[in-house]
This record gives C-alpha cells, structure tokens and sequence, in this order.
C-alpha cells in the first residue's frame, strides 16, 4: 500500500513525539530502582563523609547559641567578626573560644549544602546513620558524618578523623576494618592527610615521614571538588574578604583561621602572570610578598580598622605585631602541608576517585601591572587598565572548573592541558576521574553525582 505523504508526515511527528516524551520521562536516574537490589548485600563496610569550608555548624559551648551560619538575618548581613579565632601570643597558635562544632551544614536559607547525598545514602543507598560510641547491628549499612571546626589547622582536623574512625572499628569490633570516605572541598585535604600521616603532625621541618596510618584504614577516598594543588580563590578571599548575603567574612578574621592559608596554591602552580602573559615565580608562603602588595592584614586600611576596635592604642599595636607573627608561622605551615601532600608515597592500598565540575570559569591566575612605576595586582580580566591587545586575559587568568576549584587543582595537575604529563613533584594516584556541570557548593546535590558515587561504593574490587 502505498502511504501518502499527509500520513507519512502524521506518522513521523508522532513517532518524534514518542522519542520526545520518552526522554522527558528520563531526565534523571531512578535511584532507588538502579540501587534497590544492592540492599541485600549486608557486608558493605562504612562510610564516613566529612564536609568542605564552612560546611560544619558552630555553636557556644555553654548556651548552645548557633554562631555558624546562624540564621536568616546572620547570613544577610552579619561579617561573621565573632568567628576570628583568638591568638596565644607565645606559642603563636589559636587559644580556645569556646565554640564548638555539633552539625553538618545540611540546609540553609533554602539553600541544599549536604541533606540531600544524606538523604541519597539513606534512601537509595540502604545506609543507616550512626555516630561513633554506639553499637553497630550487624548485618547493616552504616554511615557517619565527621564534622570538625573547619577554621582550625587541618592536621588538628585529621587528628579528630583519625580518632574518629578508630572508635569505629571499635565499635564494630573489627581491628581491620576499613571505611570508604567521601570527602568535600577541602575536606579531601584532611582525609588525604590521614591516608598519609594519621596523627602526626609532620609540619614542623621537611621531612614528612610517612606512616600511611590512615591508608590501611581506607578502602576508598572519593574527593568532591577539593582543590587538590591550591586555589586561587582563597588568595582572592585574604585580599578582599569572602562575601556571605550582603555581609562577609573580613580578610582580618580569616587570617586568624590556619585552614585557609592551607588552600593557597601549591608551588608547582602558575598563581601569577605578568600583563604579557609570562608566569611570574613568586613565592605566595613568603609573607614579604603580602607586605609588598600590601595584602590582607598588611593593607593601612585594614590595619586601620583592626585598631578602631581596640580603646588603647598599645593593646592594638601589640595584637596587630602577634597577628603579624601569627600570619608568618601560618603561611610556612602551609607551605609544607600542601607540599606534605604531594610527595610520594610507594604502596597505595586505597583506591581514589575525584569528582568535580569543568563548566564554569573559575579562578586560575592574576595578572601583575605596572602602573605608574608601581605593581600592581589584577584579580579579573575586566580590572586590567591597559590589556595588550593580543593577549586573551580571560583565557589565562580563568579555566573550566566548578567557579572555586579549577579542573587542573581538582586532578592536583598544573597545566589543564592533559596531554602534558604530571609535574613530577605532585604525586596523586588517581583512579578515575567524572566531571560534572555544577558549582562548587551544589556538587554533592547533583543527582549524576549521586548515581556514580552510590556505584562506586557499592562496587565489589577484588583489591579488597
């Protein structure tokens, strides 16, 4: 029979309707329906998640008052001053606050940061969840959540994950028992400190003896978004302050937290450029740079304001030199945590997957001019006054990343190009690597995520 073209045309808009309709039902995985059958299998060891910056809720010790991120008012307008960390002028380290760390940020002003890869472990997942000191049921899926004062040293946080997932083995009463960790933002940088050096702190020379304490305790480490060789944000950050609602974080406040020098830019890494676009070689862990540029607490306007606070001008001269001392020992230890990190290790008895965004431009480089006979430094592209016309500032001063953290930090590799080996003084044993179109802070609600972190947990490897 032969069929008209009326009828031909009918047919293959209904067929195309059909195609059509069939991918709007398939916008996204069924979770439950991909993972339901994975719930028999009663063996799977536990997982512990530990949260990025900012991720982990700060209250008062003695009234319980929420300080971090607090409510709706706090996160629009406050600038968080309350959050500096006091300073012990002798031993140059931070003094006791009396803030205390009880929760994982899950969601706040109606913003998702960690309740829903909660919800996935627990729902799709079959995970129950636990805290350490209670007995475990056998036969059950379990999961924990580390939180920690994110403002402190990171090795003082992997300390605490270390006697963390001890009290789990005990209270699994398995000596050999390991965990998987999923780890955020800079909460891979503790983890990949544990799987090195466990409690030790090995800041204090160049040595960085390893003892691989936490890798026999670690099945699998999957990183979301750490800025796995540095950020170029977090130099941003201590020059400007970190915007929070329409209040902020003050560069003063955040040079009292030790983390965050430890998420500057690896050496390895092209963090500055001259107007020509030639990488400059400038060291960012020696504090006479910040004194040149005049950055952070370094800045007369910034100094200024730390001094309105004080009623007595020698009190305020005195704090400002310990601040300064303060800001010097901060900046060599993290020098030699994010050098701790990379060097090499010869058995590696975990397995890691890192999963990131590359689809917003993200921070890579800054750009040093001259004006005026003096240098000057350019944060954005749009800042420079005088461009070269054949140079693409946008093109080397931001890269494909999730908006934080660049894809190269994320794979800790200095050129995004991956056709260039890894420079050889960063040693990461990657397995796998998925990239996602996400910001940094919406990575662990992405539902694609989700489904390859619930597959690789759930994956039997005849490694273990």
């Amino acid at each position: 029979m032969k069929i008209q073209p009326r009828t031909l045309l009918i047919n293959s808009f209904l067929a195309g309707s059909i195609v059509l309709f069939g991918c709007n039902t398939m916008d996204k995985p069924d979770l439950t329906r991909l993972y339901l059958a994975s719930h028999k299998a009663t063996d799977q060891p536990p997982v512990v998640v530990i949260h990025g910056l900012m991720g982990g809720k700060l209250r008062r010790q003695d009234n319980h008052t929420e300080l971090w991120p607090g409510d709706i008012t706090d996160i629009a307008f406050s600038n968080y001053e309350h959050l500096a960390l006091p300073i012990e002028p002798t031993t140059l380290e931070p003094a006791d606050d009396g803030l205390e760390t009880f929760a994982i940020t899950d969601k706040t002003a109606g913003q998702d940061f960690y309740r829903a890869i909660l919800q996935t472990l627990e729902g799709p997942g079959g995970f129950h969840p636990m805290t350490p000191g209670n007995s475990v049921k056998y036969g059950t899926r379990n999961y924990y959540v580390f939180t920690y004062d994110w403002r402190q040293d990171n090795v003082t946080s992997a300390k605490k994950l270390s006697q963390f997932i001890e009290q789990i083995r005990h209270d699994y009463h398995q000596p050999n028992l390991k965990v998987d960790i999923i780890a955020h933002s800079m909460g891979g940088l503790i983890a990949r400190y544990y799987l090195r050096y466990g409690e030790s702190d090995v800041l204090n020379n160049n040595d960085f003896p390893l003892n691989q304490h936490g890798g026999e305790r670690v099945r699998r480490v999957v990183l979301l978004g750490t800025p796995n060789i540095g950020s170029v944000e977090s130099i941003q950050a201590f020059i400007e302050g970190f915007n929070v609602g329409f209040g902020s974080l003050p560069t003063e406040v955040m040079a009292t937290m030790p983390s965050l020098y430890q998420l500057f830019p690896h050496p390895i890494s092209p963090w500055l450029i001259t107007i020509e676009g030639n990488q400059l070689e400038r060291d960012i862990f020696d504090v006479e740079i910040w004194k040149r540029f005049q950055w952070s607490i370094f800045n007369p306007k910034i100094r200024q304001r730390i001094k309105s606070k004080f009623t007595d001008i020698d009190a305020a001269e005195e704090y400002l030199q310990t601040l300064e001392r303060y800001f010097e020992k901060h900046l060599e230890r993290a020098r030699r945590f994010v050098w701790s990190l990379t060097v090499p290790v010869e058995k590696v008895p975990w397995r890691l997957i890192v999963f990131g965004g590359d689809c917003a431009l993200t921070p890579a480089r800054m750009v040093v001019e001259e004006i005026e006979g003096e240098s000057v430094i350019k944060l954005w592209p749009d800042n420079i006054e005088n461009p070269l016309p054949e140079i693409n500032y946008g093109q080397l001063m931001l890269e494909p990343g999730d908006g934080s953290v660049t894809k190269a930090s994320l794979l800790a590799r200095e050129s995004l190009d991956p056709t260039i080996p890894r420079h050889s003084y960063s040693f990461f044993p990657l397995d796998y690597a998925f990239f996602l179109c996400e910001k940094h802070n919406r990575l662990t609600g992405n539902i694609n995520f989700q489904d390859n972190l619930l597959n690789t947990l759930l994956t039997r490897d005849e490694r273990f």
